[in-house]
């Protein structure tokens, strides 16, 4: 699930909404959304992707475990140590030794992937670790080609904390029986996305309602009316004939993320989530998104425009929202996305395999010694 905002960071747009504008919340509902569940039926239209399950409770300690470090051995090239073994820095000589772990028998499935990709992203259960791209190069986002890039993904993000919690996972069913799940570890092939051609599509009572430009950037040429209806048409016929038929995992209310190809006749599934608070609406509200269910189950008249601008009216679902223009009020064109996640990549290097004390030290004398050679030069 590839939830970009909280429930909490949503409370305040749907606060007002009656409860009729989601589906009844149970476990079984949220496990539908599992990677694992959907993907064997729509695999043939979605990316190729390797599933590595269970994941031993070892590894779901490491994610959990304070700092950003990677296991041994799961880097292609061994780091070069900078003391021999029989010396010392000095700093940690009263500091315990920081915990070491390995996952060999993962290492080798990882890189088994990445020999038959060539390049892999990754992604747990429901979750990605999208907010963590910047930690590797920014001209290949989320591009792994070791298991060491994999591991610095997973550890620096916070999305895949979602996975890890049962009542995060479960937020919102009325029951305090949460039934247990394995971890998995999804290994997708790696392409350069477009990202322009990127639509989240909003399915509520069996009803596709909405299609919504997923990354909030302003493109010109999707201002244009023959391309709004060419993703509409496109979208539509795509879910009735290649996902609709599919659903049975649960009942028919989700959401689900499609790339569409250059000419944009068809599409590849990226991602599926729940239809719930937690999973952004984007240039939609779910008040919104409920008067159109209303509107096409013979009910009263839907809003006449969109609360935030930037409906293309249409009079046959689904609806679709662009970014109409580069001052619109969604747009992100000069904010780095997540940026409220990044640290500097030299405390990313600094800090493998040390805890936060030794970590703290060592980060000041770096400070230290950057403001000597400042003053120097």
């Amino acid at each position: 699930m590839t939830s970009e905002i909280s429930a909490s960071a949503h409370r305040d747009r749907i606060e007002d909404v009656p409860p009729s504008v989601f589906p009844s919340f149970t476990p079984s509902y949220f496990l539908a959304f599992q990677f694992s569940t959907w993907f064997p039926s729509l695999a043939h239209v979605s990316l190729k992707s390797t599933i590595i399950r269970p994941l031993d409770q070892s590894f779901r300690n490491y994610l959990e475990s304070d700092g950003v470090y990677v296991p041994e051995g799961s880097e292609d090239v061994p780091a070069e140590s900078t003391l021999s073994d029989d010396e010392s820095d000095g700093a940690g000589d009263s500091e315990p030794a920081p915990e070491h772990v390995s996952f060999p028998e993962l290492d080798a499935a990882i890189r088994r992937a990445i020999e038959k990709y060539q390049a892999v992203f990754p992604k747990l259960n429901f979750s990605s670790p999208k907010d963590a791209a910047w930690v590797l190069p920014l001209s290949s986002p989320l591009k792994c080609t070791s298991p060491a890039d994999v591991y610095l993904l997973l550890k620096s993000s916070d999305f895949i904390t979602h996975d890890l919690s049962t009542e995060r996972v479960f937020e919102g069913c009325r029951t305090s029986e949460f039934p247990s799940y394995d971890l998995e570890l999804v290994l997708r092939k790696w392409y350069s996305i477009d990202r322009s051609r990127e639509v989240r599509c909003f399915v509520r009572n069996d009803t596709l309602l909405g299609i919504s430009q997923r990354d909030t950037n302003f493109y010109d040429y999707m201002i244009d009316p023959a391309t709004q209806s060419t993703i509409q048409s496109t979208v539509r016929r795509f879910w009735e004939e290649n996902i609709r038929p599919k659903w049975t995992f649960t009942h028919p209310d989700y959401v689900f993320d499609l790339l569409l190809t250059r000419d944009l006749s068809r599409g590849h599934v990226l991602d599926f989530n729940p239809y719930a608070p937690r999973t952004d609406p984007l240039l939609f509200t779910y008040g919104e998104l409920h008067a159109l269910l209303v509107k096409a189950d013979g009910g009263s008249d839907p809003i006449d425009h969109s609360e935030n601008g930037s409906a293309t009216v249409s009079s046959e679902l689904p609806e679709i929202r662009v970014i109409d223009s580069p001052l619109h009020p969604a747009a992100t064109r000069n904010a780095p996305a997540f940026q409220h996640n990044m640290v500097p990549i030299e405390a990313l290097s600094l800090s493998e395999g040390r805890d936060i004390t030794v970590f703290s030290e060592i980060w000041k004398d770096e400070v230290q010694q950057a403001m000597l050679e400042d003053e120097k030069s």
